[in-house]
């Protein structure tokens, strides 16, 4: 217990960066208008390609099994992610395409 509240105190300003951003975040995305919220969402799934290579970095640097698994797991849901960002995209062109009659 007194190395949970060690690590509290010590980084408390980290913390506290944190949570702020956790309210400014749901703040931001409550009111952003629903046509703009599948291209922002579509944007930050692509953004998601990031912890792809930071994955890929910790299983280079793996020391041990649990690391390699971890970085694993971290590349597969990150792939899924943007490849979900880039179907939503997609869809969401579709949408705005002329119909042929």
């Amino acid at each position: 217990m007194e190395n949970i509240l060690g690590f509290f105190l010590q980084y408390r300003e980290a913390i506290f960066i944190v949570i702020l951003s956790i309210f400014l975040g749901i703040e931001v995305i409550s009111h952003v208008p629903a046509i703009l919220h599948t291209p922002l969402m579509s944007g930050a799934n692509a953004i998601h390609g990031v912890v792809i290579i930071g994955a890929i970095i910790v299983m280079g640097h793996a020391a041990s099994a649990g690391s390699m698994i971890l970085g694993f797991v971290a590349v597969v849901l990150g792939t899924l992610n943007v490849v979900g960002g880039f179907v939503v995209t997609d869809r969401m062109l579709e949408m705005f395409k002329k119909k042929d009659r």
